[in-house]
């Protein structure tokens, strides 16, 4: 199992082709929160719980912290920008700022952003903070809300929520958490149309060469599998990125050989009768990470 990241800057990872450095295929990386963060179990508890017990899964924080060093490491150098939309945690900020880069996150619910500063105000110095920010608008508004950024950023992140990538509409009877009501009282438009425009928004924020990481899981919804990554990379390419890597990102440790699978509160109380007919609660041990490139200026998509 290949756990080391196809750095485009790192000599040593990688290949080239006609000069030009290119990403591996395929690669999976260890993404395991549970012995690099000293403040882990706080952190898991939190997302477990949903952020201060409000905000659904669809909204639940989906970068963590190896997950977010592994994409900055692996696509930016000391002293980039990094830019993420549908932010709902600190890790990637945190993260950015840790390891010498700058960094700005798209945060339109005032409420989460103040949760966010004040868990970034303990994890952080003050050097550190100043080296990001959040401003408050909307994944699709990127553009406008990075004005001062077009053609700057080295790497964009985003984990947009299951029916945003999948162009699938949030259903009137569903129950809706704090963001979602933000986000459905800010916007008339379908979120398969926000998610395009955040695409293009994200393209004219990228300098050429520059790389945009979008973060999936595939999901049982209404009886059906629903897998947004071949949608995604459609929309992609049709903005104008390259399809460059398919990243497997484990999201629990690895024990010798076994995935240590830890059942939450949550997921203890969907344990069902062993004779039950229906299917078992579904239990997420990686995320799909889908790497594009920003052409340089001149290149085909």
């Amino acid at each position: 199992m290949n756990h080391t990241p196809s750095a485009p800057h790192n000599p040593g990872n990688g290949h080239r082709r006609g000069g030009e450095r290119r990403f591996l295929p395929l690669t999976v990386w260890l993404c395991s929160d549970t012995t690099t963060d000293e403040n882990s179990n706080a952190t898991r508890e939190m997302h477990r719980s949903g952020l201060l017990s409000g905000l659904c899964p669809r909204h639940r924080p989906g970068v963590g912290n190896e997950l977010a060093r592994h994409l900055i490491t692996t696509c930016t150098r000391e002293g980039d920008l990094v830019a993420e939309a549908f932010t709902t945690g600190e890790a990637t900020l945190a993260t950015t700022a840790r390891l010498g880069r700058w960094g700005v996150a798209l945060v339109p619910h005032f409420p989460l952003a103040q949760h966010l500063r004040a868990r970034l105000r303990t994890t952080l110095t003050d050097p550190q903070q100043a080296r990001v920010h959040m401003r408050p608008c909307r994944p699709d508004q990127i553009a406008r809300a990075l004005t001062d950024h077009h053609g700057q950023a080295a790497l964009v992140i985003a984990d947009p929520p299951p029916g945003d990538a999948a162009g699938r509409p949030r259903g009137a009877g569903e129950r809706q958490c704090p963001a979602c009501r933000a986000c459905r009282a800010r916007t008339g438009m379908q979120t398969i149309e926000q998610f395009g425009l955040f695409l293009h928004g994200a393209h004219r924020v990228l300098r050429p060469g520059g790389v945009l990481a979008i973060t999936t899981t595939a999901r049982h919804h209404d009886g059906r599998f629903h897998d947004p990554g071949p949608r995604i990379i459609r929309q992609a390419q049709a903005a104008g990125f390259r399809y460059a890597q398919h990243v497997i990102a484990l999201r629990v440790p690895i024990d010798g050989d076994t995935l240590a699978v830890q059942a939450g509160p949550t997921d203890l109380a969907q344990l069902r009768d062993v004779r039950s007919q229906t299917l078992p609660p579904a239990v997420t041990v990686h995320a799909d990470v889908c790497l594009f490139t920003k052409p340089q200026t001149g290149a085909t998509s």
